[in-house]
């Protein structure tokens, strides 16, 4: 069997011990085995006209989602990322993406028993996962699933921090020595930790697992 052959099964299999998990906790999840798949996966939970909140998930510009959202015209875009938008534009898109009816994203880690770990610079994406929109999308992909709270962690502030960081452009410890320093620089995007266990509503966060290696 080829490697990669060997690595779709692995995933395959990892993905459907943790979807249950997932859906024990009132989460709905399913799995995506391609980049291609995935963008498909997600695109059919967004009803069409649907007002829909774009968040700052590399994931999700990785298998096309978020262009295709931007372009279609299908949908009512809140985007706090457009270019030649006043930082008092995108603030202001960022509360009106709390009260959307879907929000797309990703998560940092996600652990093997079904918690979503996050960090987040101004607080608005782990606001919305938590509570607003009526549903949250979130593309995920395996890489990204750890052990426990403690691998979480350690991803999170020695990977995805420091890799966000330099593509943000940041001027901050981490994008010199390409690890966390815990700085207290105004510019720093480690600010609110977040541990997601369950889902309240049953299903408003949905999962699409992807056997692709994407995002930080």
């Amino acid at each position: 069997m080829e490697d990669q052959a060997v690595k779709n099964w692995y995933n395959e299999k990892q993905a459907e011990g943790l979807i249950k998990k997932l859906e024990k906790k009132g989460f709905k999840a399913q799995y995506a085995a391609t980049a291609d798949k995935a963008r498909a996966a997600v695109l059919a939970l967004i009803p069409e006209g649907a007002t829909v909140a774009l968040t700052g998930s590399q994931t999700l510009e990785q298998i096309g989602v978020k262009p295709y959202l931007r372009q279609s015209g299908k949908y009512q875009i809140i985007d706090p990322y457009e270019p030649g938008i006043s930082q008092a534009e995108g603030m202001a898109r960022r509360k009106r993406g709390l009260t959307a009816q879907v929000m797309v994203s990703s998560t940092n880690a996600l652990t093997r028993d079904g918690a979503l770990v996050n960090l987040d610079g101004m607080g608005n994406r782990v606001a919305g996962m938590i509570f607003g929109p009526d549903k949250v999308i979130l593309a995920v992909s395996m890489n990204k699933v750890v052990h426990d709270l403690d691998e979480a962690w350690a991803r999170i502030r020695q990977r995805a921090a420091p890799m966000n960081n330099q593509r943000l452009g940041l001027p901050n410890p981490c994008t010199e020595t390409g690890f966390c320093a815990d700085c207290a620089n105004k510019t720093r995007i480690c600010n609110y930790f977040t541990v997601i266990e369950r889902s309240f509503i049953p299903e408003r966060i949905q999962i699409v697992l992807i056997g692709e290696d994407l995002g930080y």
